[in-house]
């Protein structure tokens, strides 16, 4: 019997301080490029999107690379392409941290509509307010009054980020 897997995640993850940056100039090349190193990674992105101050990615993920190393390896290698062939001389960094959760075959549609919507959803709600949902619904743990603007993770220790304690529940 060979091995088979298809492991599909809604990676999110914000700018640093949640500074708008992803400007229209940037975003077309950002999401490119972020694409590209999915692929070095042998994944597939299914969609990407998000606003000005972070983005989501549904992607399949080689099991190859775990989830902590892949999403350093994007956040890392596109904040420093930005910074060096970037439209922008504005200095642009990721936020501390990021959430990742599984995602079900038959969800997967469902979780590509949401991220195609970011910009309307957003006119009407806070990344904050978004991401709290985001961890209710996968029923992880987080004290609202924790909520941080420098590590973009709502109420999530960096520890717990470190240790992928919120890479699990069913989207």
């Amino acid at each position: 019997m060979s091995t088979v897997t298809k492991l599909t995640y809604h990676i999110v993850f914000a700018t640093k301080h949640r500074t708008p940056l992803i400007t229209d100039d940037l975003q077309t090349r950002l999401y490119k490029y972020v694409g590209g190193i999915i692929r070095a990674k042998k994944g597939h992105l299914i969609e990407l999107g998000g606003v000005a101050d972070h983005i989501h990615l549904l992607t399949h993920l080689s099991p190859k690379f775990s989830i902590s190393d892949t999403t350093r390896d994007i956040k890392g290698s596109s904040s420093a392409w930005v910074n060096s062939d970037g439209p922008s001389d504005q200095h642009f960094e990721w936020q501390r941290g990021y959430g990742a959760f599984t995602v079900s075959y038959s969800n997967c549609h469902a979780v590509q509509r949401y991220i195609q919507n970011q910009t309307e959803h957003h006119r009407v709600r806070s990344f904050e307010e978004e991401y709290i949902e985001f961890l209710q619904q996968h029923q992880i743990t987080f004290e609202r009054r924790r909520t941080s603007k420098v590590s973009g993770c709502v109420g999530v220790s960096r520890r717990e980020v470190a240790n992928e304690r919120v890479v699990r529940g069913k989207t």
